[in-house]
């Protein structure tokens, strides 16, 4: 046998399958998630945005995306080269990446599920009015344009965000929630306002399906953040009871504020908060304690609610404030790395032994090399997707006709019904009969804020 097969532990590989698996699931939490934040008439199209990148990336960062991702620098720290593609010597042996305890192919399908959720996220920009075929194009383009080499930036040992700048993101704040934030950003100005905004209420369709996508988002957070340790070790421990805490706190802090401001104690708010609270403990998991959890996640529920609040007041249609969620939590994570990381004496985090944070007696200098962090990669994102996205818009269209969006997604995009009310038959195949049966949108409002507002009225 050859010696390297020797350092493999069992155990960790449990673990990290396990993981992985938890991280995979977390894509149909978010189908869920998003998919009750929209009307009736698009709860498919939105689920089917979700589940198809599973597909799509799925592919994709076998192909080529690990190797850019992981594979060995070209020089600068820029990128990697296609040395692993098609997973070319990506195997059993463990690998510099992985560690000793894992083989390669293993961290690789660790890797590919972060890969999955990132572009995922940005979907809720421009829910209700995506076209599916340029949809399609540009998930691809942006996993492989801007994913790979963000990646390799801040996670590969080589990138230049790791080690060159120093920051730190142990299970993606900047990586994954600052550069989808970003993307989700360009996106819905690309996209433009839905018909009606502002003047039509589009209130979530399904609560309940918010509150079921919430609870999957926190369950497979764990192989999230844990997972990120690459090991069964006390980092993981550690990672898995603050991502915990920080969704506890977040979720409290978001519902107090909506009962203070708005009158009542939101549902949707508290799912929100939850989500808020895991975005921004990510990038610290590693490197952190139960009591700055709780800080981080309070203060990331209360920052990213009044995100939400200015939002609803603004003219950008972010259908599903990925902005205020994704993109404020995520940059309020990086930060607060910077501010309370502990010593690794303490926490246990490998990679902060020598840094702490601005509470525990460091100095600002890890906390400008987070924010130096977040300047570049947003700006990258938000740069290359509206390229992207324009580039789509002006040969082929991102958008929707009028008739379409009026008619719903699911049945202008994909022939079919989430919901069949009357007796209507199925529609699959005959768009003629799409306008007849399509029920009537009800007075609803998609964004976080709006409901909790409508929450607090009534």
């Amino acid at each position: 046998m050859d010696a390297s097969l020797d350092t493999l532990n069992s155990g960790d590989i449990a673990w990290m399958l396990a993981a992985s698996a938890l991280v995979l699931f977390m894509t149909p939490g978010l189908a869920f998630f998003y998919g009750g934040f929209v009307r009736s008439k698009n709860v498919l199209g939105t689920i089917m945005q979700s589940f198809i990148v599973m597909g799509l990336v799925g592919v994709s960062w076998v192909v080529i995306g690990y190797t850019l991702a992981f594979g060995p620098d070209v020089g600068s720290g820029l990128i990697g080269d296609l040395s692993h593609f098609g997973l070319k010597d990506v195997g059993a042996l463990p690998d510099s990446q992985a560690g000793p305890g894992i083989p390669h192919e293993l961290f690789m399908i660790f890797q590919a599920m972060f890969a999955i959720i990132t572009p995922a996220l940005i979907t809720g920009a421009f829910a209700e009015r995506a076209k599916f075929g340029p949809f399609v194009a540009f998930m691809v383009l942006w996993s492989i344009l801007v994913y790979a080499p963000v990646a390799h930036w801040v996670f590969d040992a080589e990138g230049f965000i790791f080690a060159d700048i120093k920051g730190l993101d142990f299970a993606g704040g900047t990586a994954i929630h600052v550069n989808a934030g970003a993307a989700a950003l360009a996106a819905a100005i690309c996209y433009g306002r839905r018909k009606g905004f502002k003047e039509e209420p589009m209130e979530p369709h399904d609560v309940s399906y918010i509150v079921l996508g919430t609870g999957i988002l926190w369950f497979g957070w764990f192989g999230f953040n844990a997972g990120s340790a690459g090991a069964a070790s006390a980092v993981a421990v550690n990672a898995f009871t603050v991502t915990n805490t920080a969704a506890a706190a977040a979720a409290v802090a978001w519902t107090g504020m909506s009962w203070i401001m708005l009158g009542k104690p939101s549902v949707v708010g508290a799912a929100a908060g939850a989500v808020a609270g895991l975005v921004a403990i990510t990038p610290a998991s590693g490197y952190v304690q139960p009591m700055e959890a709780i800080a981080i996640g309070a203060i990331a529920g209360i920052i990213c609610f009044l995100a939400v609040q200015w939002r609803t007041r603004s003219a950008l249609d972010d259908s599903l404030d990925v902005v205020a969620v994704h993109g404020v939590g995520g940059l309020w994570g990086a930060l607060a790395t910077g501010i309370f990381i502990v010593a690794a004496s303490e926490s246990g985090g490998a990679t902060a032994a020598e840094v702490q944070g601005v509470i525990h007696g460091g100095t600002f200098e890890q906390l400008g090399r987070q924010a130096l962090g977040v300047l570049i990669v947003a700006p990258f994102s938000f740069v290359v997707s509206f390229a992207i996205l324009k580039a789509l818009d002006l040969t082929v269209g991102i958008r929707v006709s009028d008739d379409d969006e009026i008619a719903g997604l699911d049945v202008s995009q994909h022939g079919e019904r989430a919901y069949i009310f009357g007796g209507a038959g199925p529609v699959l195949g005959i768009p003629e009969a799409i306008p007849v049966h399509t029920p009537a949108p009800s007075p609803q409002s998609s964004t976080v804020t709006s409901a909790s507002t409508s929450g607090a009225a009534q």
